[in-house]
């Protein structure tokens, strides 16, 4: 069986230009957000999802035909999981520990700002940092030592952090990597329309802007709650140097 590479992120991270980074490579089949009809079908959830219903309707809802789906394709090629750490319901979900497993992190200020334009009223549950920080702590107390990445250390010279990722994966980094026709890619999921407006408007890794990041008043509290998550996984952040 190949590897699976699974890339555990929040939304609103660059994970989506992450996923279309890894389609640039003939090696590999990519898979945006496999468990998200699993998620939404059977989580508690506090808010509505864009799309909802035909997410649903229309992705696997069980987690064991989601695993089946990841390991029948690791027979033919590398697979690349671009997943949400929420999305993962149990605790001590077993099956990824076969998997590279890299945490994605962006700084929860920046992160709440950007998802608060599409869904107003998030809650720690939506925004994944807490979930991502139990999955970091699962996994090394299973032996396992995930790759931390931070969206803002890979923005400052995106090339150099893909060849220590490479590295760290055991892959030779490749130039094409950095590079992708606008528009999106067919492996989009179906939320594509609601969330991926800015990376289908890419060619490649953008810079981010440094603008000072506000974040509604109401949101304060929940900036709050997620920084001692955020703070947990900052210590073990791949530095960009």
């Amino acid at each position: 069986m190949n590897p699976v590479i699974n890339l555990i992120s929040g939304p609103r991270n660059i994970s989506t230009a992450l996923m279309y980074s890894f389609a640039q490579r003939a090696e590999f089949t990519v898979l945006d957000e496999p468990f998200y009809g699993y998620y939404l079908a059977n989580a508690s959830l506090s808010i509505t999802h864009p799309g909802e219903a035909e997410i649903i309707a229309e992705m696997e809802n069980s987690v064991n035909a989601v695993i089946s789906k990841v390991q029948t394709l690791a027979l033919e090629k590398h697979v690349f999981i671009k997943g949400m750490a929420h999305h993962y319901l149990e605790d001590r979900p077993a099956y990824i520990l076969p998997w590279k497993n890299v945490i994605l992190i962006r700084h929860p200020k920046k992160l709440i700002s950007s998802f608060a334009k599409v869904i107003d009223s998030p809650t720690l549950n939506d925004i994944g940092i807490k979930k991502a920080s139990e999955l970091y702590m699962y996994l090394k107390e299973e032996g396992i030592d995930p790759i931390v990445i931070d969206s803002d250390e890979l923005m400052k010279d995106p090339k150099r952090y893909l060849q220590k990722v490479c590295v760290l994966l055991g892959l030779e980094f490749r130039e094409e990597m950095l590079h992708w026709q606008q528009g999106g890619i067919p492996e989009d999921g179906l939320w594509a329309k609601y969330w991926y407006k800015n990376v289908h408007q890419t060619k490649g890794f953008q810079t981010q802007q440094l603008a000072p990041v506000q974040i509604p008043t109401q949101l304060g509290p929940l900036l709050a709650e997620a920084m001692p998550y955020y703070e947990i996984l900052q210590k073990a952040i791949l530095k960009n140097d």
